[in-house]
């Protein structure tokens, strides 16, 4: 038999008791008691569709109690002992339930912060492995295009000295900019990373880069506009081959924020082995943007972005 319904079988038992000493004349007040416990333990732990039953022998077990001699004082006892007993009962089942359900609410809730945890750090594991690939992909890339140039001018120390200085001055903004990381990490902000001086850096590896920028960028969208730019001028730098060009263009509109990087290199199929186009995918994604990347039909690649503007 369930816990539960051990009360109800305990209170049909000591009502048989009950009415058969009531009926053989047997009104000692202390058998009011019996009923009463058994009435509480009922609406304190059994099914609350047993209630009414509660009730149901109240009424002749008082008329038998007064036909048998019982002081009408006690029938009113009777009434209200088994009112105040069932009362009693319900309000703490009530609670317990209650009690119980504000615990339960608390352990979802425990099992949702942590869920919620695991999410975020997963999500800031991937936005970590996002940046450090553009920091340092894009400076090596840029490193070992210096290199290879350095390497092709031997035979004209100026040029191959010059070009050694800047796979230095890379390699030392390469070191500032992992420093940066920290902050931009956590500030969410572009920490002084400039377009202009990208451009510069990528023109000094050999690749001959166009700027156009028309209108501002909100300052939520620095970070991401960079990295963006940065990574598809890095994959134009690994395959794009030699004497290839780019332009990069970004617009301010009314759907949001432009950016495109078309360069006119070998077409091919371009980060189909790393993770470059799944993270600028996956940056756009995380201001609700989307990113397109593809050859064109004359010759060179191109990629789009287009962000919206955060309210």
């Amino acid at each position: 038999m369930p816990d539960r319904w051990w009360p109800v079988a305990l209170y049909w038992s000591v009502i048989v008791v009950a009415f058969a000493l009531v009926w053989s004349r047997v009104l000692n007040p202390a058998l009011l008691l019996g009923p009463m416990a058994a009435a509480y333990l009922v609406a304190r732990y059994g099914p609350r569709r047993h209630l009414w039953a509660a009730w149901v022998p109240a009424v002749p077990f008082t008329a038998g109690w007064v036909a048998n001699g019982g002081p009408w004082w006690d029938a009113v006892m009777i009434v209200a002992g088994f009112g105040g007993c069932l009362l009693l009962g319900v309000t703490l089942q009530t609670r317990r339930a209650y009690l119980g359900a504000l615990e339960e609410r608390a352990r979802w809730l425990e099992r949702d912060r942590e869920q919620q945890s695991l999410i975020i750090a997963a999500a800031e594991r991937g936005r970590i492995a996002r940046e450090v690939h553009d920091v340092l992909a894009h400076n090596l890339a840029v490193m070992v295009a210096l290199a290879d140039g350095a390497k092709a001018a031997a035979a004209v120390p100026e040029r191959s000295a010059d070009l050694i200085a800047k796979v230095s001055v890379t390699g030392r903004e390469a070191l500032a900019e992992v420093r940066r990381l920290v902050g931009v990490l956590r500030d969410g902000e572009a920490a002084g990373l400039e377009l202009d001086t990208l451009a510069e850096q990528v023109r000094a590896a050999g690749l001959p880069v166009t700027l156009i920028r028309d209108g501002a960028v909100p300052g939520q969208l620095d970070l991401v506009v960079y990295r963006l730019v940065q990574e598809a001028l890095t994959n134009t730098l690994k395959h794009a081959g030699a004497g290839a060009t780019a332009t990069v263009r970004v617009r301010r509109s009314l759907a949001g924020v432009e950016v495109e990087i078309v360069d006119d290199g070998r077409g091919g199929r371009r980060g189909a082995g790393g993770h470059g186009l799944a993270g600028m995918r996956e940056r756009a994604a995380s201001f609700g943007g989307e990113v397109e990347a593809g050859p064109l039909p004359g010759g060179g690649w191109r990629v789009r972005a287009l962000l919206p503007v955060p309210s």
